[in-house]
């Protein structure tokens, strides 16, 4: 079966030539393996042309992304710093160039250590003309219709964030795990609030709740995290792939995590 390709202008056009048999693509690094391997789900690829979809737009401690934005993009622009190591995590050069943050959010597990990171940074998608909070549009990704236009999220503060993936083969082998976290914390280092997002700890990044909580009101210190490293697997039910074992998974997570926070 052959493939066609639909261009249109708009998100809106393209949205409505997504019908049965038609798939969104984006940078073709999920769609386009998809149909070489063989996938007969689709026969039709639409796309929109809006230049709207490749802009990145920092205004106030904001941050908006198109879904077009390509990984590339992302780490080499100077207001982003701060996630430019998880844009550059993402493979290698040729895939940064093509992957797009619009499409990572449908990255399965092993891939996806882009939106790992917006779970962290408790982005917010735009989709369908909608804006809808990262965690609720990854939960309800399988069945979603509408087109990704773009994400936004607040710059976070200088080392508020911290992001690790951890993967046999670097540059650009696929996680064994990655950890994105986002702390706030005091004047006397205690931390106030925390938010932390896991991939291959399911099929879909994942909020690490237990460990949130148990973080809150202590120091980065062994002590300090010692509670939050012993639950940061709870309620997690980690892959098992050619990479690795859903036990291997487990057991390096709270490594890594601690690592992570102590750096």
């Amino acid at each position: 079966m052959s493939l066609g390709l639909q261009s249109f202008s708009t998100v809106k056009e393209a949205e409505a030539a997504l019908g049965a048999g038609a798939r969104y693509l984006g940078g073709g690094t999920l769609v386009v393996r998809g149909a070489n391997e063989g996938n007969t789900s689709f026969w039709t690829m639409v796309r929109a042309t809006d230049p709207e979809l490749s802009m990145i737009e920092i205004a106030y401690g904001t941050a908006r992304i198109g879904a077009s934005v390509t990984m590339a993009k992302v780490a080499a622009h100077p207001d982003l710093a701060a996630i430019a190591p998880v844009a550059r995590a993402v493979g290698g050069p040729a895939i940064r160039n093509m992957a797009t943050v619009g499409g990572n959010l449908f990255a399965p597990a092993p891939y996806g250590d882009f939106a790992v990171s917006l779970l962290a940074l408790d982005a917010t998608v735009q989709a369908g003309g909608r804006d809808v909070p990262i965690e609720a549009f990854l939960d309800a990704r399988d069945g979603n219709r509408s087109i990704v236009s773009s994400v936004r999220f607040n710059v976070p503060k200088p080392d508020a964030f911290r992001f690790v993936k951890v993967s046999r083969v670097k540059p650009k082998g696929v996680s064994v795990v990655s950890i994105a976290t986002l702390l706030d914390m005091d004047k006397q280092g205690k931390i106030t609030a925390a938010r932390i997002a896991l991939g291959c700890m399911a099929d879909r990044p994942t909020r690490a709740r237990a460990a949130e909580e148990a973080l809150v009101g202590k120091t980065l210190s062994a002590d300090g995290i010692a509670d939050a490293v012993a639950v940061i697997g709870d309620g997690k039910q980690p892959l098992t792939d050619a990479v690795a074992s859903a036990w291997y998974r487990a057991e390096v997570l709270p490594v890594h995590f601690s690592r992570l926070l102590l750096a």
